[in-house]
């Protein structure tokens, strides 16, 4: 007996250990997927889930958690809104501040509104589970959200407007979706008045006490962390902690309200300066992207086959109403009077995609109202992936063309930031201009800026490690840096700063002087080296005052044959993608139809150059210094 029942229970954990390590391996796969193919992840992602779960059937999530699951998705939510709070300035509100608020304070009450009229007229639902839905489909997800900005490239505006409204509305839409479920399934057993007053109190206890929890908690680990209370290595694990026991203090007393806590934690940490949150924010931007992968694929993998098989035209119908009409006029009349301009609400108003929140939320509201005697609760479920469904392939898929096309993102080849202004970096920018490569250079000093700008070359005086840099400098066209300033430090630090935004493989920085042995800076803390280990700051500069100048040389057709003129450097490549420097730490290969930029040593002189280039039948185009 006992040898049975301890097989039956070793059964058991390695079903739940192949259950969650496929997740998680499955859910990185379906991220690099979406990446490589430049797709949004959330689609190769449900097409994951959905092969292992209702078309397949080869993983129940549910039955292999059993009562683990729910609230292990309540933790895994409350972490992903934690993580939007931490990416909301308060600063952005200056310029896009009328629009957030409307789209928070006006156009959520209207959307529920509208696709509750959607859900009761279109699809046929009664009343109750019509406004219940309407409640649940306002939730437009950061988990979603945040992904497609990074694709598209928005311009700051529309990108708050977006990245406020799911944020924020993620807890909200959360809240009170969990409200009129409690109240309906309440007031089959108690009269309306008393449910009201149940739910009411439940509310602002639970609600109010996250919400405290979340404005307080965070001064005091702010105070913790300056008093040095606390070691480095502790710092992100009591950050994390926090969160979530914010989280908990709400849940405890009202469902879903611990998620409005979890929000004001994040976004009030965000804002108050606190030691120790890049390194949170690179830690839970990993981890968030772990768990959205996992919740996506078991959220989907639990629907049921019959659930699929109760589409029908009226939820398509309904699903198209809530995105072609809803929506678009709940925004179009919230934002009336607004500083908005038509094309930003055009944009807002088509994307709206919904996420994890919406998912995870509909398969509770939909068994719990079923089970309190509403019949047609059992099409909450199907209606809502399908919305879900739909939303996150073509908004995810419109979201950059519809952009562009409203001039509202970048387009076209992505560029170089450059930090440093000096003879050399001037010449290379003018060069890449040349090519149609967007170049921005930065410095601190308005006089090493000056040549730039006579040249006509986009430029900024900021301190990029600067809080002001952070704000005014916009990164949407850009995918590579060089950091190229006389200072061999401060250019590591550069890279090391930016090797999360554009990843360590596209920070690169001049030569140090000490650019290899025992005294070398570690790969770990510098970016890449450019062009050679010995092309110190120096001798680039003696280079251009010498008379160096950069060409821009075609790659043949056959690569094999092409000798480059001696001497000289390749410095960059020019592709259809977009621009990437040169450097002994990789191997660039080019392809026939791409420009390599090459620095001619100043001996080679303008006349012998071009000359050469029309012996071998290339077009010279030189930039001297």
């Amino acid at each position: 007996m006992l040898d049975r029942r301890s097989r039956k229970v070793t059964s058991m954990e390695d079903t739940i250990l192949l259950l969650v390590v496929g997740v998680a391996v499955a859910g990185v796969f379906g991220q690099w997927l979406g990446w490589k193919l430049r797709l949004p992840a959330i689609i190769p992602l449900l097409a994951i889930g959905a092969i292992a779960g209702p078309v397949a059937g080869i993983v129940k999530p549910s039955v292999a958690l059993g009562e683990v699951m729910r609230p292990a998705i309540g933790m895994a939510v409350a972490i992903i809104v934690f993580e939007g709070g931490l990416n909301l300035n308060l600063r952005e509100l200056r310029s896009a501040g009328s629009g957030v608020l409307r789209l928070v304070g006006v156009a959520l009450p209207l959307n529920w509104a509208l696709g509750a009229l959607a859900t009761h007229f279109v699809a046929g639902l009664s009343w109750p589970v019509a406004v219940l839905v309407g409640a649940i489909l306002v939730v437009t997800g950061p988990t979603v959200i945040m992904p497609l900005l990074r694709q598209a490239k928005l311009e700051p505006r529309p990108a708050s407007f977006l990245k406020w409204e799911a944020i924020v509305n993620d807890p909200i839409g959360a809240t009170v979706t969990l409200l009129v479920l409690s109240f309906l399934t309440l007031s089959a057993t108690m009269s309306t008045g008393d449910a009201i007053l149940h739910l009411a109190w439940r509310t602002l206890v639970g609600g109010g006490i996250a919400a405290a929890l979340g404005l307080i908690v965070p001064f005091g680990i702010r105070t913790l962390f300056r008093r040095d209370l606390a070691p480095e290595y502790l710092k992100t694990p009591i950050l994390l902690a926090g969160a979530l026991g914010v989280y908990a203090a709400g849940e405890a007393i009202q469902p879903e309200t611990g998620l409005v806590g979890a929000t004001l934690f994040g976004v009030v940490l965000a804002n108050i300066d606190v030691t120790g949150l890049q390194e949170l924010r690179r830690f839970k931007e990993a981890l968030t992207v772990f768990l959205v992968s996992g919740l996506f694929i078991l959220l989907t993998a639990n629907i049921e086959r019959q659930t699929i098989l109760m589409l029908s035209w009226p939820i398509a119908a309904t699903t198209l109403a809530i995105l072609f009409v809803a929506r678009p006029l709940a925004i179009g009349l919230a934002t009336i009077g607004a500083k908005v301009s038509w094309r930003e609400r055009l944009l807002v108003g088509w994307i709206g995609p919904r996420g994890v929140v919406a998912a995870a939320i509909a398969g509770v509201a939909g068994e719990r109202l079923a089970n309190a005697g509403y019949p047609d609760a059992r099409l909450v479920l199907p209606l809502v992936f399908a919305v879900i469904a739909s939303t996150v392939v073509l908004h995810g898929l419109t979201l950059a063309p519809l952009a562009r096309r409203l001039g509202l993102a970048s387009g076209g080849r992505s560029g170089l930031l450059i930090v440093g202004a000096s003879a050399f970096t001037v010449a290379l920018g003018e060069a890449l201009r040349g090519a149609g490569v967007p170049v921005l250079m930065l410095d601190r000093s308005a006089v090493a800026l000056k040549a730039a700008r006579l040249a006509g070359l986009q430029t900024m005086r900021v301190e990029v490690l600067s809080v002001l840099g952070e704000e005014v400098v916009d990164l949407r066209d850009y995918e590579h840096l060089l950091a190229a300033t006389p200072d061999d430090a401060y250019n590591a630090l550069v890279c090391t700063r930016f090797a999360s935004e554009f990843g360590r493989e596209r920070v690169f920085q001049i030569a140090p002087d000490e650019s290899s042995g025992r005294n070398a800076a570690s790969r770990e803390w510098r970016g890449k080296i450019a062009i050679g280990a010995d092309m110190v700051h120096q001798r680039l500069s003696d280079l251009m005052q010498g008379g160096a100048a950069f060409v821009m040389e075609p790659v043949p057709a056959d690569i094999e044959t092409a000798v480059p003129f001696e001497p000289s450097w390749p410095v960059a490549l020019v592709s259809a993608a977009g621009v990437t420097m040169f450097s002994p730490e990789h191997d660039e290969t080019p392809s026939p139809g791409d420009l390599v930029v090459r620095l001619y040593q100043p001996a080679l002189a303008p006349t012998p150059i071009a000359a050469r280039r029309r012996r071998f039948g290339l077009p010279g185009r030189r930039v001297a210094a």
